[in-house]
């Protein structure tokens, strides 16, 4: 069985190590050594890369009989001992989320009796699911505030090792899911857990925890978070995000809800006021329409084809020209896609949900309504004229009959 040399040392960065298999796994290279400093996902932490000699190390993992197996963009040299390197950045921020969710969880447990029940380790961010839900933001702030003291206060953390007579009298947090020796992480005078994580020697190295929010989950908590460095990189981002809309509002970042409500207020306003403007321009155009409209039998029957107009626009002009009496509205747009409509006012003979249902059947598409309005669309943009003549002519017949 492989040998876990972060175990001993999560601080390693280089190790020499003996091929003792070579495998292809799903179409993948890997091999197994008979040690290594590359640690497996698991615990929901991830896995480690780097390299193994000119290999990229892609992803580890242990099989079910306890090996761990180290996937590979190559293939490693025919030689028996290789040199395995740790990404270190990426194993360091590992080390650094792990220990600040092991003094977060405790921090939940203290002041909300709140366990933890998940753990994901993100490539952003990372997050903590608890059995309970907290309704309110002061037991956040409280176990923010709770770990910040831990961190700051550079506790030593400890590695031990127990048997299962031996962790009854720890006190840790959480009971093992394994047999045999338990591997417990000891942050000093706060926090005991079984785990099989990479963790600091120190709480201090870990700077800073943050949460970012928080979000029912199946009946609990789910906690965003993130520490060391990704707190510097998130709080720098974000200080440069309120900088720069502190600029757009010509305001401090202080006074942003302020400024952005004040915004938002009168931007609903100037929405009202165009709305109500815009009213009025499609009403004097529908007036000026029946105006200028051909005349059967004293009625204004109007037929127009656009190729600009929005069709909810079109519908609005429609309901505004037969809102008064004597009046047509053939309406059409090949805008986005072929629409029409078609509405009279109620003292015009007619049927525009007929008139429609038989152009579908005779020229394509799809539509209907009410006598007085209905809509067609999905009939070929060549098809929109002939789809307005035979409306017209629908109108003209039945004007001219009086039925």
């Amino acid at each position: 069985m492989t040998i876990r040399l972060y175990y001993q040392d999560a601080y390693l960065q280089e190790f020499t190590g003996t091929v003792t298999d070579r495998r292809e796994v799903e179409g993948r290279p890997a091999v197994v050594l008979d040690r290594t400093a590359f640690y497996p996902a698991s615990g929901g932490q991830p896995f480690d890369t780097g390299t193994l000699e000119t290999a990229r190390v892609l992803g580890v993992e242990e099989d079910p009989s306890g090996e761990i197996l180290h996937f590979l963009d190559g293939e490693v040299p025919a030689a028996a001992t290789v040199t395995g390197r740790i990404d270190w950045q990426r194993r360091f921020d590992h080390m650094q989320q792990h220990t600040g969710q092991h003094i977060l969880s405790q921090a939940f447990l203290q002041l909300a009796r709140a366990q933890t029940i998940g753990f994901h380790l993100g490539a952003q961010t990372s997050t903590i699911d608890l059995d309970v839900p907290l309704t309110g933001g002061g037991a956040i702030e409280e176990a923010e505030a709770l770990a910040g003291r831990v961190i700051f206060e550079d506790r030593p953390v400890h590695i031990l090792t127990a048997d299962r007579a031996q962790i009854e009298t720890l006190g840790v947090r959480k009971e093992p899911v394994r047999d045999g020796p338990i591997r417990v992480i000891d942050v000093e005078g706060f926090d005991r857990s079984p785990c099989g994580g990479t963790h600091v020697r120190r709480t201090g190295e870990i700077g800073l925890a943050a949460i970012l929010g928080h979000e029912r989950y199946k009946g609990g908590t789910r906690v965003e978070f993130v520490a060391g460095y990704r707190a510097c990189h998130v709080f720098r981002k974000e200080h440069q995000l309120l900088g720069n809309l502190g600029r757009l509002f010509t305001g401090h970042p202080y006074d942003l809800p302020q400024l952005a409500e004040k915004c938002l207020v009168e931007r609903s306003s100037l929405a009202k006021e165009n709305a109500r403007l815009r009213d009025q321009l499609i009403e004097k155009e529908a007036e000026e329409m029946v105006a200028r409209a051909d005349k059967v039998e004293g009625i204004a029957v109007i037929r127009l084809l656009y190729s600009d107009r929005k069709f909810d626009s079109l519908k609005v002009l429609a309901q505004k020209v037969t809102s008064r009496p004597g009046a047509v509205a053939l309406l059409a747009t090949t805008l986005d896609s072929p629409m029409l409509v078609a509405a009279r006012s109620k003292d015009v003979p007619g049927d525009c949900n007929a008139a429609v249902k038989e152009n579908a059947a005779a020229l394509g598409g799809k539509g209907g309504g009410r006598p007085e309005l209905a809509q067609a669309g999905g009939m070929p943009a060549e098809a929109v004229p002939a789809w307005l003549e035979r409306l017209e002519e629908h109108f003209r017949l039945r004007i001219r009959s009086g039925r």
